[in-house]
This record gives structure tokens, C-alpha cells and sequence, in this order.
């Protein structure tokens, strides 16, 4: 025994080492890969509440622009407001009648499903002025396509 360690020369590493190490490497990998994915989902939940900041921003300029009436303000008026970067398709202009007031919103319309809704629910009980439904209170996000946020 001792004559064939004393022949071996160290050249490399044997199969069961790098397996090993092929092994940690896979589990490491695996890890990093769930937590990217929860990142993933809420940052496109922070850039829907983003864009329906903006788009609220735009409603209200569009609205000052004609002289505080909420009636024109339309999608067409308030996109004249935004910036290239926001997804001008996603975004519109909803208005409610509630016992003789006009309620403006901005709406979000996409396909949001899986940890986006679950982000999105997360940040309006942590107090974001999101809604699920163009109502007087907010709903909570069992399912849907669309987010409202209150102009006025």
C-alpha cells in the first residue's frame, strides 16, 4: 500500500472529488435560482405601482389642463403626460359615478397571475393605494387582469 501511494503522482483530481464539487455547485445554483425569482416578481409588482403613479400624474396634469373638468381627461389626453419609458398600452383612464361624483382612476391591464398578484396584495396591505376593482374600498387580489389606483 505504501509503494503505490509513494508511486502516485498527484496529476489531478479523481471522479469522486469533482463530482462532488459538481454536486455543491448544482445545489448552490438551485438556491440562487429560487431567490431570483421571488426578486423577479416583486419588481414587476413595484413597476405596476411605478407606472400607475406616473399614469396618475399624467391624469391630474390632463385635468389641469382643462380647467378642472374631469370629463375630458381621457387615455389619449393623459398620454400626452408620460414619459417613453412607461408602457403606454397597459395603462387607462376609468371613471365611476358614485351617488353624484365622479371617481377618476388609472387602470393597469395585464395579464397579472402567480407571485406578481401575491406582491401586489402584499404591497397594498402594506398601505399602497391600490385596488382590484374600481370601487369604493379596495378588494383584495384573489384573481383578475387589472390594477386601479384612485386619482381623485
Amino acid at each position: 500500500m505504501k509503494k503505490f501511494l509513494k508511486n502516485r503522482k498527484a496529476k489531478g483530481f479523481t471522479l469522486v472529488e469533482l463530482l462532488i464539487v459538481l454536486i455543491i455547485i448544482g445545489i448552490l445554483a438551485g438556491a440562487l435560482l429560487l431567490v431570483a425569482g421571488a426578486g423577479t416578481d416583486k419588481a414587476n409588482a413595484t413597476k405596476i405601482v411605478s407606472n400607475l403613479r406616473s399614469a396618475k400624474a399624467a391624469a391630474l396634469m390632463a385635468y389641469a389642463d382643462a380647467n378642472g373638468a374631469w370629463s375630458p381627461v381621457s387615455s389619449d389626453a393623459m398620454r400626452a403626460y408620460l414619459d417613453d419609458s412607461t408602457d403606454r398600452s397597459k395603462l387607462s383612464v376609468v371613471s365611476t359615478d358614485s351617488s353624484g361624483t365622479t371617481i377618476v382612476w388609472v387602470l393597469y391591464s395585464d395579464d397579472i397571475a402567480g407571485g406578481v398578484e401575491e406582491k401586489l396584495e402584499a404591497l397594498q396591505k402594506s398601505g399602497v393605494p391600490i385596488w382590484k376593482t374600481a370601487g369604493t374600498t379596495p378588494a383584495s387580489y384573489d384573481s383578475g387582469n387589472a390594477v386601479y389606483m384612485r386619482v381623485n
